[in-house]
C-alpha cells in the first residue's frame, strides 16, 4: 500500500512546474504550526483471536469501533515535522465473534515524525494541493477497561488536501503495534481459561501470549495552520545578479551615461530658458528620461531588496526636482507564483514602496503617480520582472 501511494505522488509531482521549486530560509520557533482533529475508525487484530478461526475482514462489526483523534505538531522544515497525537475511543478486542464481549475503552497518546515527501522530492510549492507525508511513532497506549498500560509503536499515511492558506482535509491511515498484555489478557491458566490482570491485582502468571496485539485505523478530518505559515524564499538577488551580471553592468552603465546626458541636458535647458527657447530642450530631454529604471524585489514582498538599487533611481529623483517633473512608477510581480488578485496587490504597494523612497529624495509627492501591472512575465529569468520602475511621464 506504501509503495503503490509513493509511485501515484511521484508520479504526479513529477509534473508540477520545475520553476516553482525553490530553497527556503529557516522558520523561527513560532512558525508553522498546526492542531489537527479527526474522525476515527479503527480495527483490531488481538493476539487472542490467533487459531479461534474468526474473520479477519476489518469491517466486521465484531472487531471495529468509531472514535476520534486530536493533535498538535510543527513543521521545522518543508519536508520534516513533529506532532504529539491523542487517540481515544471505543474498541472491540477479538475475543469472540460477540460485539459485547469484545468491547474496550482506551486512549493512545504517541508522538510522530512526519515526513512529507511532496515537498522533499519536488520542492516546496506552497499552493500545491495533495501533500504526501508517511510518518512513524512512538508512544504509551492505557486500557482504560482493564486499567493496562503498554509501549505503542506506528507507522502510517497522512495526505492532505489544501482546502485555503488556513484549513487542510487529512485523510489517513495507520498500523498499530502494543504489547500482547494490552487487552487485560495476559494469558491461561491450567484450566485453559483465560486470566485477567484485573483478577491479579496487576501481578503476571499464566502463559503468557508471545504475539503482539495491534489495530488499523483510518482517519478523517481538518488541519488548521497557526499563525505564520508557509515559509520564505531564501534572498535572490544575488543569485539573480550572478546570473545577469552583464546585465546589471549594462545598467550601470547606461546609468552613467544618463548622468553625464542630464548634466549636459541640464545646462542647455538653462542656457534655452535664458535665451527664451523653451522649444529647443524638450525632445532630448524625453529622450533621457523615458528610459525607465529599474528597482528588484524579493519573492512576495514589498520592501526594496536591495538599497543599492536606489542609486540607480536618484538621477531620475533630481532631475524631477531641478525640472518641477512629473514621475510615473509602475510595480510588478510574475506572473508564475501567486493569484491575479495577489499580484495586483503586490505590484501596487511596489509602486508605492519606490514612490515613497523618491519622496525621500526630495521629489514632491504630487508629482509621482503610481500604476501596478499585475503579474507579467515580460523579463527572463522570470524573477526579474519582480520589480518597479520610474520613468519621467
Amino acid at each position: 500500500m506504501i509503495l503503490a501511494f509513493a509511485s501515484v505522488s511521484v508520479a504526479s509531482m513529477a509534473q508540477e512546474d520545475p520553476t516553482l521549486k525553490y530553497s527556503v530560509a529557516t522558520n523561527s520557533f513560532w512558525s508553522n504550526w498546526f492542531v489537527q482533529v479527526n474522525a476515527t475508525w479503527s480495527a483490531f487484530y488481538s493476539n487472542e483471536e490467533k487459531g479461534a478461526g474468526f474473520a479477519k475482514s476489518p469491517f466486521k462489526d465484531f472487531r471495529s469501533g468509531i472514535g476520534f483523534s486530536a493533535a498538535i505538531g510543527k513543521w521545522f522544515t518543508p519536508g520534516i515535522g513533529l506532532r504529539t497525537k491523542v487517540n481515544a475511543m471505543t474498541g472491540y478486542s477479538v475475543w469472540s465473534e460477540n460485539k459485547d464481549n469484545n468491547k474496550i475503552k482506551y486512549w493512545n497518546a504517541q508522538e510522530q515524525a512526519l515526513f512529507n515527501l511532496s515537498n522533499m522530492l519536488c520542492g516546496y510549492n506552497p499552493t500545491r494541493v495533495w501533500n504526501f507525508v508517511p510518518f512513524a511513532g512512538v508512544g504509551i497506549v492505557r486500557n482504560c477497561t482493564y486499567n493496562t498500560y503498554t509501549m505503542v509503536g506506528s507507522a502510517g499515511l497522512l495526505n492532505t488536501f489544501r482546502l485555503s492558506k488556513r484549513v487542510l482535509l487529512n485523510l489517513e491511515l495507520s498500523y498499530n503495534l502494543c504489547g500482547d498484555d494490552f487487552e487485560g489478557r495476559i494469558g491461561k491458566g491450567l484450566d485453559g481459561k483465560p486470566i485477567y490482570r484485573r483478577d491479579l491485582g496487576g501481578k503476571g502468571g499464566g502463559h503468557a501470549f508471545k504475539n503482539h496485539d495491534r489495530w488499523f485505523t483510518g482517519e478523517l478530518g481538518l488541519t488548521f495552520n497557526l499563525g505564520k505559515t508557509g515559509w520564505e524564499k531564501t534572498p535572490d538577488v544575488d543569485a539573480i545578479k550572478a546570473l545577469s551580471q552583464s546585465q546589471i553592468d549594462a545598467l550601470n552603465a547606461q546609468l552613467n551615461d544618463a548622468n553625464a546626458e542630464n548634466a549636459r541636458l541640464n545646462a542647455r535647458l538653462r542656457d534655452a530658458l535664458a535665451n527664451q527657447k523653451p522649444a529647443e530642450t524638450p525632445k532630448s530631454v524625453r529622450e533621457f528620461v523615458t528610459t525607465p529604471i529599474s528597482v528588484f524585489f524579493n519573492l512576495n514582498k514589498t520592501n526594496i531588496a536591495s538599497q543599492k538599487d536606489l542609486v540607480n533611481i536618484q538621477g531620475v529623483a533630481k532631475y524631477a526636482t531641478e525640472n518641477n517633473t512629473n514621475l510615473l512608477v509602475t510595480g510588478y510581480a510574475d506572473s508564475a507564483t501567486g493569484t491575479p488578485d495577489h499580484n495586483q496587490w503586490l505590484s501596487d504597494e511596489r509602486a508605492k514602496t519606490v514612490a515613497e523612497e523618491l519622496v525621500k529624495m526630495g521629489v514632491s509627492r504630487d508629482k509621482i503617480e503610481t500604476v501596478g501591472k499585475g503579474g507579467v512575465d515580460e523579463l527572463s529569468p522570470i524573477s526579474f520582472n519582480r520589480r518597479a520602475t520610474v520613468q519621467v511621464k
